[in-house]
C-alpha cells in the first residue's frame, strides 16, 4: 500500500460511488470513444483532485499522494527501459530470430491446432508481446489454417492462447514485470510461481487443441518463406544462444531482474558488434529506437522491426498515470474505505483470491485495458493478503490469470479489437476456444486452497 495515509474518510457508498464514476469516465473514454488510455486516466485524476479539494484536503497532501502512487512503479520504469534495451540488443545478437526460427521448426504433422498454440507460445515468449505475436505469426498462422480448411475460431483460439501464455511468462512482457512490480515481488520469482497454475492451464489446453485438429498434414510452404526471411537477416549465429543462455542462468542463481537484464543486454551488444555486420556507431541509435529488419520479405520485417527505449515510452507513461490515479485514490480515503468493507468479509483464503480474480476481471470489463486491471486490482488487495498472511507471490499470479489474460475476451478491450482486426475473426467468435485464456482464472481459483503453503 502508499505510504501515504488518507486524508478523509469518506462513507462506504460514497466511495463505491465515486469509484465507479471515475471507472465509468475512463470505460467511455476507451470503449466509447477508442481513445488511448492516457486521456481519460489523466481526466480522472483531474476529478479526483477536484474531489479531494471539495472534501478540504489541501492539494500539498493531494500531490503527495500523486507522487507516492507514481513513486510505487519507479522499479518497473527502470525495468522497462531495460527491457526495450534488451529487446533491440536481442535482436541485433540474433537471439530473438534464431528463438522464432525454432519455433518454426516444430510445425508439421497432424496436430494443427496444438502446434500453433505450442509454437505461438514459444515466440510469445521470445518476443515478450502478445500483440506483435498475433500480429505476425498469428496473421501467418491464419493464413496456413484457411489454406487447409480448418476453422478459423479454432485456430483464432490457438493463437490467442499461446500469445497469451508468452506474454503471462515472458521476462520481457510489461504485464509480467508490472504484476511483480506493483506487489513487490521478484520477476523470476513470480514466473516460477506462477507456473503451478500455468503448466496446468498450459497441458489441458495442449490437449483439447490436439483433440479438435484435423486429420491432414500441415503444410509447411508458408512456413518455409518465414524461415528464409530469416535466414536472410544475417543475424542468427551458434552465438546468438548465448544472451539467453545467461539469462536462464542468472533466474537459476536468482540475480535480480534488475541486473540479470542489464547483463544479458550487454553481452548481446557485444556479440551483436562482432556478429551482425552493424556498426558500432549505429548499435546505440538502435538500443534506443529499436531495430530494423530489411529482409525483403514484409512480414519478416514487421516481425523483427521492435525493441528500444523509445518503444517503452508509451507504457511508462501510462503507468505514471495510473500510479498517480491510484495514489490519489487512497489519500482521498477510496480505496481504504472499500478495502475495510473487504477485510471484513473476505476471511478464508479461496474467497480472497476469488474475490481477486473478479475485480481483475471486472476491471477489464468495464474499462477494457489490460495495465489497469493489474496495476488497480494490486494496489486494492495487497493489504489484504499482508494482513491475512498470503504471499504476494500469490496475489502477483492471480493478477495475471486473471487479468492479463482475459482481456483478450473482452470485445471492447484493447486487445480484443486488436486482434479481431488483424486476424478477421470476432472476438466472440474465437473467445469459447481460446482455452488458455478460459482456464487461467479458473485454476488460480481452485487452486486458491493451497496457496497459504507458497509463502514468501
Amino acid at each position: 500500500m502508499f505510504s501515504v495515509q488518507p486524508k478523509y474518510q469518506p462513507s462506504l457508498i460514497e466511495s463505491v460511488l465515486f469509484f465507479l464514476l471515475t471507472i465509468g469516465l475512463i470505460s467511455y473514454f476507451i470503449i466509447g470513444l477508442g481513445t488511448e488510455p492516457h486521456i481519460p486516466i489523466l481526466l480522472a485524476l483531474l476529478l479526483t483532485v477536484a474531489y479531494g479539494l471539495m472534501r478540504r484536503i489541501s492539494f500539498q497532501d493531494l500531490e503527495a499522494g500523486m507522487i507516492a502512487g507514481a513513486k510505487s512503479g519507479l522499479a518497473a520504469i527502470f525495468l522497462f527501459l531495460l527491457i526495450g534495451i534488451l529487446i533491440s540488443s536481442w535482436m541485433i545478437s540474433g537471439t530473438i530470430p534464431i528463438l522464432i526460427d525454432t519455433g518454426f521448426s516444430l510445425v508439421g504433422g497432424t496436430w494443427f491446432y496444438a502446434i500453433v498454440f505450442a509454437v505461438t507460445a514459444i515466440i510469445g515468449v521470445s518476443l515478450g508481446s502478445s500483440l506483435t505475436t498475433t500480429a505476425t505469426i498469428g496473421v501467418a498462422f491464419i493464413g496456413m489454417g484457411s489454406a487447409m480448411d480448418a476453422s478459423m475460431a479454432i485456430t483464432a483460439g490457438a493463437i490467442v492462447s499461446g500469445a497469451f501464455f508468452g506474454d503471462k511468462m515472458s521476462p520481457l512482457s510489461d504485464t509480467t514485470n508490472l504484476a511483480s512490480t506493483v506487489v513487490q515481488v521478484d520477476l523470476f520469482s513470480h514466473i516460477k510461481h506462477m507456473g503451478l497454475t500455468t503448466i496446468p492451464a498450459f497441458v489441458i489446453s495442449f490437449v483439447l487443441f490436439a483433440v479438435l485438429s484435423p486429420s491432414e498434414a500441415v503444410t509447411i510452404a508458408d512456413l518455409d518463406a518465414y524461415k528464409s526471411g530469416l535466414a536472410d537477416t544475417g543475424l542468427m549465429y551458434w552465438t546468438s544462444w548465448i544472451p539467453l543462455i545467461i539469462l536462464f542462468l542468472a533466474t537459476i542463481f536468482r540475480i535480480p531482474a534488475f541486473v540479470s537484464i542489464a547483463l544479458s543486454s550487454v553481452i548481446a551488444v557485444v556479440l551483436g558488434g562482432i556478429t551482425s555486420g552493424v556498426a558500432w556507431t549505429e548499435i546505440w541509435g538502435i538500443l534506443f529506437n529499436g531495430y530494423t529488419a530489411s529482409t525483403g520479405f514484409g512480414p519478416v520485417d514487421e516481425l523483427l522491426t521492435k525493441g528500444g527505449i523509445n518503444s517503452m515510452l508509451f507504457t511508462i507513461s501510462l503507468v505514471i498515470l495510473a500510479l498517480g490515479f491510484g495514489g490519489l485514490l487512497f489519500v482521498t480515503g477510496i480505496i481504504p474505505a472499500i478495502l475495510a468493507s473487504f477485510q471484513q468479509k473476505l476471511q478464508n483464503v479461496r474467497a480472497i483470491i476469488a474475490s481477486t480474480a473478479a475485480t481483475a476481471l471486472g476491471v477489464n470489463v468495464l474499462i477494457g485495458e489490460q495495465y489497469l486491471s493489474v496495476m488497480l486490482t494490486g494496489e486494492t488487495f495487497k493489504s489484504v493478503y499482508q494482513q491475512t498472511g498470503l504471499s504476494n507471490k500469490v496475489l502477483a499470479r492471480t493478477l495475471e490469470d486473471a487479468g492479463t489474460v482475459i482481456n483478450p475476451l473482452v470485445p471492447w478491450s484493447v486487445c480484443g479489437v486488436f486482434i479481431a482486426e488483424v486476424l478477421g475473426v470476432p472476438v466472440l467468435t474465437y473467445l469459447p476456444f481460446a482455452f488458455f485464456c478460459l482456464l487461467s482464472p479458473v485454476i488460480t481459483v481452485l487452486f486458491g486452497g493451497k496457496a497459504l503453503k507458497n509463502k514468501g
